[in-house]
């Protein structure tokens, strides 16, 4: 068979349902033939987050994929890549190449060569005997450990080459590993000995699905939880215990109690140093389980190390544990610590979370949508900068991966991909993006992608006409020329592309345009709702 048929049938194998793509890559015909849908993008920056959401809501066990044409497309492409990367989210990328004769003479673009320093393995075909075994390696990588992209670079004269018949190719094995005994026997004596513990969950909960057995260990030993953007609906955020979650803005009881806390357990989670993650107190005494070894001690000092599966690492420590506390411990007065510092922090926001002003507030837009909406069955992300922060402190995610965040190298524009990749792979989930004038600059276009193939999600726009954050620290030049202005009638836009675009400016009128939106989700047609808001700079940050 062709080598093209050749892949397309390893990707069905594998359980690739959906190819996100443009052209020309002729795998796109490929997959066709095999039954995989192509999805078609405005840009491939676009394609690749949807990709990204795909493997994200589905724990990894369905596997997002796109392909895109050599040179410009695989330029273009680029920042989506370095975005997977530095989220760890397994994306299978696959771009044309130039011919081989070609591939490394300047100034022609090596995709195997250029986005290797940001993927976790990125490999050309040169040989079509070799195939299986390329793959092989690349869903090996994909399904096992750490995420992040794998790249296979197919070059633009190997379509007419042949793979030897029959195909040899089994769906490779998902595997896991977990900690040292050693280890978690102390990580266990340190928890069951704490005072004032405190845990930390990142998104490796979510990938292992280790959300019943963090439940389970927060309330064996009534320890309060807080969480990473990317760990945010790990754990119920209406629970007793709940902090939080946290990036650059979080509820007030997250730096409070990490900051008292004399052990921190990290889990699932990496600990990377960002503006826009919760920032690690120091002189704590810190148990880390993380996948990737690499990790540990790489921004925090760590007192035990437990390397391997999030639920694995759990069930282990839940086991030991056990020994020793045989019933749930008495929760009611952290609770209500906990419950007093929300109940404060909330009086602080209220005024701007019910806010009746025009223009609108952003914060009472996010409130009437999260009291709108049903919680369950709605997935929700941000976009970077103020969507992100004035949603993760104040949104309650109560079911494991509702919740989208993301923010370490925080692209602008990356919501609306999420929103349609995650529409994609949960076709009955109400699936939200929340962006800003800024961000919808940037990928703005592909709201048309959402209307042309047919994925009906909800985008919540706010547009305050300004670079709202920058005006801090760029005031001569928007004095002098207006240089932090940007401006757009962005529903009109969205029924130019065929979807359903309103813009709200009144406060009554927030919850009715959300239920209309709403609605027209639900009859398949993608929705902009544009509520016109003040320039509003103030999250909640540590000691506000």
């Amino acid at each position: 068979m062709k080598l093209g048929t050749a892949i397309a049938e390893i990707m069905r194998r594998e359980g690739i349902e959906i190819l996100c793509g443009y052209p020309v890559n002729h795998l796109i015909e490929h997959a066709a033939k095999a039954d995989i849908r192509p999805v078609m993008v405005r840009q491939e920056r676009v394609g690749i987050h949807m990709a990204d959401a795909i493997s994200r809501v589905t724990s990894g066990r369905s596997i997002g994929a796109f392909c895109m044409q050599h040179g410009p497309g695989a330029e273009n492409a680029m920042g989506g890549v370095a975005q997977c990367f530095g989220e760890s989210v397994p994306v299978l990328v696959l771009p044309m190449g130039y011919q081989r004769r070609l591939a490394h003479i300047e100034p022609n673009f090596n995709s195997s060569e250029a986005m290797k320093p940001f993927a976790k393995s990125s490999e050309p075909i040169i040989l079509a005997t070799e195939v299986a075994n390329i793959f092989r390696r690349a869903f090996t990588k994909l399904k096992n450990g750490r995420g992040g992209p794998v790249i296979v670079e197919i070059p633009s004269d190997m379509w007419n080459e042949e793979v030897p018949e029959p195909l040899n190719y089994t769906p490779v094995l998902r595997t896991r590993y977990g900690a040292d005994p050693v280890h978690v026997k102390e990580a266990a004596s340190l928890l069951v000995n704490a005072k004032r513990p405190v845990i930390y969950a990142g998104q490796g909960v979510h990938y292992a699905q280790a959300w019943p057995q963090l439940k389970r260990l927060a309330e064996r030993l009534a320890i309060p939880v807080t969480t990473s953007l990317g760990g945010k609906s790990s754990f119920p955020e209406t629970h007793p215990l709940s902090l939080g979650s946290g990036g650059l803005a979080v509820p007030r009881a997250v730096p409070k109690f990490l900051s008292e806390a004399d052990v921190i357990f990290g889990i699932g989670c990496s600990f990377t140093e960002t503006n826009f993650g919760i920032a690690m107190p120091k002189g704590k005494t810190i148990i880390h389980s993380t996948l990737d070894p690499n990790h540990l001690n790489k921004d925090v000092e760590a007192t035990i190390g437990l390397v391997g599966d999030a639920g694995l690492v759990l069930d282990a420590l839940l086991e030991e544990i056990g020994k020793s506390v045989t019933s749930d411990r008495d929760a009611s007065a952290v609770a209500a610590e906990i419950a007093a510092s929300h109940k404060e922090w909330l009086a602080k926001w209220m005024p701007k979370l019910t806010s009746n002003d025009a223009p609108l507030s952003p914060y009472r837009v996010l409130w009437d949508l999260q009291h709108t909406v049903d919680i369950k069955n709605t997935i929700i992300t941000h976009d970077a900068g103020s969507p992100r922060d004035q949603l993760s402190p104040f949104w309650k995610s109560v079911e494991p991966l509702t919740y989208l965040g993301w923010g370490k190298t925080t692209q602008l524009g990356y919501g609306l991909g999420l929103a349609m990749g995650a529409k994609l792979a949960k076709p009955d989930k109400l699936c939200i993006n929340v962006w800003g004038d800024a961000a919808i600059g940037f990928t703005g276009m592909d709201f048309e992608t959402a209307v042309r193939e047919r994925i009906p999600i909800m985008s919540i726009l706010l547009n305050n006409f300004s670079m709202a954050i920058e005006l801090k620290v760029m005031p001569v030049s928007t004095e002098k020329y207006r240089s932090t202005d940007i401006s757009g009638d962005y529903a009109a836009m969205a029924r130019a592309f065929g979807g359903h675009g309103e813009r709200v400016t009144r406060p009554e009128d927030i919850v009715p345009a959300i239920k209309r939106g709403i609605q027209k989700t639900r009859e398949g047609v993608p929705v902009l709702l544009e509520f016109i808001t003040s320039k509003e700079t103030e999250v909640s940050r540590p000691g506000t």
